[in-house]
């Protein structure tokens, strides 16, 4: 999406801006209303798609592309005032009635889940499959674009980026075919069949529509073919698209093309050439990362050389109005358009941090970080700090002009963040220090390259990182405080991941360093699964090894701390509903633990507290643990905010982000009456349940496992467990249909391990009216239960008399859950997936894991029905938040 209008001819705009408004008028609208029109290639006719009249998701974007705050505004008309009554807050002087002007172009680029999910469908069309966006506002759309495409934050998504899959239709399409069939001879009395000859003049264009059909990587696939020169009408002819966007296109190839002709050269600032051309393409948005690639020299290079000339960005305000009133909202944006100009406001007064934000919203790293960010820009404030804000979401409101003291969307990469960093330090004034622990990997991933500047880590060191982050060195460290962890090691090779699995046996659980989400970990039962998956991930180099362990099943639980060096504070313990091996992102957890023994929690208290030492942790920490009856193992620990700082916050009271903010200012928890260990919970269960959204996304296995693929998360409350489970796995959705007076059916294929649990799947959810199918296995033991169930043919098996294919009976429209838990076994997670894959399609609840499905049976009882209206307040559940109290008596 691009605004302002770039292609629109202004009478079409008009009509357009015209017509939406008399649409507004006559349904009586009032506060905020999205339109959506469909315009003709020729701009004679166009139709209404349709109107929402609320905020939209769009509205996010329009209100940070133009500064202009639409919900604000509208829950003021809401409140009886007119547009000519608001004042507007970005400007101070005019009001809400005057319509936004923009003197820049913001370019928006979703962010789509694919690398998480390689095998779903691409195809793009009417059902929404992006989880995030990203912004960038610039003076031209092409240095718009390069800068929205830097901020996407995801592998192939530069502007260099080509998929090499791509090379062969590529090549085909270079050379077009000819006009008409030239008729050659292939012998003394012969001629070419004129059938293939047409054939071939036939497909080229089919072909050339099939490689640009609308996908996530279509931008990336037109830039390729312009990049080998097919012309920008043929891409027109093939796509709809306007022959504008394309021209643009063609600029960007076209200063690619001068860069790679000017190699290493572009680096010499006393080359007056190269000189014209590096201020050229810095105003047209290239990074110093993509200059480095096209040109053959390092990134370092380009930027000493831009430093010499002084060739550094300048920074424009957002205000709403082209300039025409002056802005009083700190809201900028970065151009080489402003090189050298004075700046438009003077850098923050001091003291002062940047607070760096987590980018586009993707599975694992999503609205929670944006929750501690938002929080550390207002307990800085609170604390009389200046708080910078750089972040290039808009769906965020971390990106609220209001929400820091100034705010600075740009991508974040080293790059962009170090110039706003440099821009407020000017004039030998000491650097900003940063705050990386708050927006997830992203920041934690920036934290070497602001080290090397000089920029000081606020609440943060590269050593800790580093230690906790690298594999090799985490695993060493938990060998020398004494924490048992699961049997493993360290492969640089897939050579050397056999050996190690060979050596440890299997199913063994693969995790590579640097990642979040649970991105390339998987488990492997055998050397096929190990090689396939490494393979696949590309993950295992000398450079980057990857850690391999054998894998224990157990109840995992997760913690949260904040330590200032002496002190280390647990506010509680969550533990998982799933066994181990389910990623804690799709977890239902519960707080506190219902089954960890008191003694097994005390050992996790301890070795959280040891390891925290060791890594001497100045702030937010994360671990997870797995509690067996041979006892308590630590898997990983993460040096920052986790997903579930949010809502440990939220059910303990304790305000995790504004003690790490203050720990990093220097203060101590005991100073601000904090203590040592685990906090006394208070009264009442709170469970975390997932949201998936892998419905929307064909051929997404839904099975859970260790790779996260959960977009959101709800929060149940109750003094009752079972009320608070209910509570929560409603919210998600995760509980299935409430049968009518004819029952429903519950389609039921779980692996051996798992029929312990059969009894009480069955038993609630006879109680609840459902009926049951099942594969043989299932139905022999739901048979010695006393339940009947109809027997269905497996996947490829041949039915038998009076049994139903089960993809037909998915089919059917009568199954209205389906429990298929896959076995451990090689391909477990993989196996049956033709099951779930049809029952997805059918927009059938499919839980994948046993644990899961007892507590969504459980949660249909009758008895809980009327106790999930039991509602207070949080305020209620969690008196006195932020109010320091005791730790956990223990005996």
């Amino acid at each position: 999406m691009v605004a302002p209008v770039q292609t629109l001819p202004d009478p079409v705009h008009q009509r357009l801006r015209s017509a939406a408004l008399a649409i507004i008028r006559a349904l009586g609208v009032e506060g905020g209303c999205n339109v959506q029109f469909a315009l003709s290639p020729d701009y004679t006719d166009y139709a209404v798609i349709e109107v929402n009249p609320r905020v939209s998701r769009s509205s996010a974007l329009a209100s940070k592309a133009t500064g202009y705050p639409i919900a604000r505004v509208a829950a003021q008309i809401a409140a009886g005032r007119r547009l000519a009554e608001i004042p507007n807050v970005v400007t101070g002087t005019t009001v809400a009635a005057f319509e936004p002007a923009l003197d820049y172009v913001v370019v928006k680029l979703p962010r789509f889940p694919f690398d998480k999910f390689p095998t779903a469908d691409r195809t793009l069309g009417s059902q929404m499959k992006a989880t995030g966006e990203v912004m960038a506002i610039d003076r031209t759309f092409g240095s718009a674009l390069n800068k929205a495409l830097r901020a996407l934050e995801q592998a192939g998504a530069g502007f260099l980026a080509e998929n090499a899959a791509w090379t062969a239709t590529l090549d085909y399409l270079i050379e077009p075919a000819p006009a008409e069939p030239e008729f050659v001879p292939i012998d003394s009395g012969g001629l070419v069949c004129e059938a293939k000859a047409h054939a071939e003049r036939a497909a080229y264009p089919i072909v050339l529509k099939r490689f640009l059909a609308p996908s996530d990587s279509r931008l990336w696939r037109i830039l390729a073919l312009l990049r080998r020169g097919m012309p920008a009408e043929t891409i027109r002819g093939a796509t709809g698209i306007s022959a504008w966007f394309l021209w643009e296109f063609e600029r960007m190839i076209a200063l690619e093309r001068e860069v790679r002709r000017m190699g290493p050269r572009i680096a010499e600032p006393r080359d007056d050439e190269a000189a014209t051309l590096l201020a050229t393409v810095k105003r047209a948005g290239f990074g110093d990362r993509e200059l480095a690639q096209m040109s053959g020299v390092e990134a370092e290079a380009i930027r000493l050389a831009r430093m010499e000339l002084g060739l550094v960005p300048g920074y424009a305000m957002v205000d709403t109005c082209a300039a025409e009133f002056a802005a009083e909202t700190p809201y900028f944006y970065a151009t080489y358009a402003a090189s050298g100009s004075e700046p438009e406001l003077p850098p923050v007064e001091r003291p002062a941090a940047l607070v760096i934000g987590s980018g586009p919203v993707r599975i694992g790293q999503g609205i929670e970080f944006d929750y501690c960010a938002v929080h550390a820009a207002s307990e800085l404030r609170e604390r009389g700090w200046q708080a910078v804000m750089i972040n290039s979401n808009p769906e965020t409101v971390s990106t609220d002009f209001d929400a820091s003291s100034r705010l600075y969307f740009e991508p974040l990469d080293p790059e962009s963040v170090r110039s706003v960093v440099e821009a407020e330090s000017p004039n030998g004034r000491p650097l900003m220090g940063a705050f990386v622990q708050f927006g997830g990997q992203t920041p934690l991933n920036l934290a070497e390259h602001l080290a090397a500047a000089g920029i000081p880590l606020l609440g943060a060191n590269l050593e800790t990182i580093d230690q906790a982050e690298d594999r090799i060195r985490f695993a060493n460290l938990v060998e020398a405080v004494g924490i048992p962890q699961p049997e493993g090691g360290m492969a640089r090779s897939i050579e050397e991941a056999l050996v190690l699995a060979e050596r440890i046996g299997y199913p063994v659980i693969v995790r590579p360093s640097f990642v979040i989400g649970g991105l390339a970990i998987d488990f492997s039962y055998s050397p096929s699964d190990l090689v396939n998956q490494l393979a696949r991930a590309t993950v295992v180099d000398p450079d980057r090894p990857v850690r391999i362990d054998r894998y224990l099943e157990g109840v995992e639980v997760d913690v949260d701390a904040i330590a200032d060096g002496e002190t280390v504070l647990i506010p509680g313990l969550l533990e998982h509903i799933e066994r181990a091996g389910v990623h804690s992102g799709d977890s239902v957890g519960m707080f506190p633990p219902q089954t960890v023994s008191v003694s097994d929690q005390e050992l996790i208290v301890a070795a959280m507290d040891r390891i925290v030492r060791a890594l001497d942790v100045h702030g937010l920490v994360n671990a997870q643990f797995i509690v067996r009856e041979d006892g308590v193992y630590l898997i990983e620990v993460n040096p920052r905010a986790s997903r579930t700082v949010p809502f440990m916050s939220k059910v303990t009271g304790v305000p995790m982000v504004k003690l790490a903010v203050r720990i990093a200012l220097g203060e101590t928890l005991r100073e601000m009456g904090w203590g040592n260990g685990l906090l006394a919970p208070p009264p009442l269960v709170a469970v975390k349940a997932p949201a998936f959204s892998t419905a929307k996304l064909r051929g997404v296995d839904p099975s859970v496992g260790p790779g996260m693929q959960s977009t959101g998360e709800v929060i149940g409350i109750h003094t009752d467990p079972r009320v608070a489970l209910a509570k929560a796995m409603q919210g998600a959705a995760l509980i299935p249909p409430r049968p009518g007076a004819d029952g429903a059916l519950a389609l039921i294929s779980v692996a051996d391990r798992d029929h312990h649990a059969l009894p009480r799947v069955a038993h609630a959810l006879a109680r609840a009216g459902y009926r049951f199918a099942a594969t043989s296995g299932t139905a022999a033991e739901l048979a010695k239960l006393g339940y009947a169930a109809q027997v269905v043919a497996k996947v490829g098996e041949r039915p038998g008399t009076g049994q139903t294919p089960i993809l037909e009976l998915i089919a059917g429209g009568t199954v209205r859950l389906v429990v298929n838990t896959p076995a451990p076994k090689s391909g477990a997670v993989r196996d049956a997936a033709d099951i779930r894959l049809a029952a997805t399609a059918e927009g059938i609840l499919c839980l994948t894991a046993i644990e899961t499905a007892v507590a969504a049976a459980e949660a249909l009882d009758p008895d809980l029905r009327s106790r999930l209206a039991e509602v207070r307040s949080l305020g209620e559940w969690v008196p006195d938040p932020g109010r320091p109290r005791g730790a956990v008596p223990w005996r």
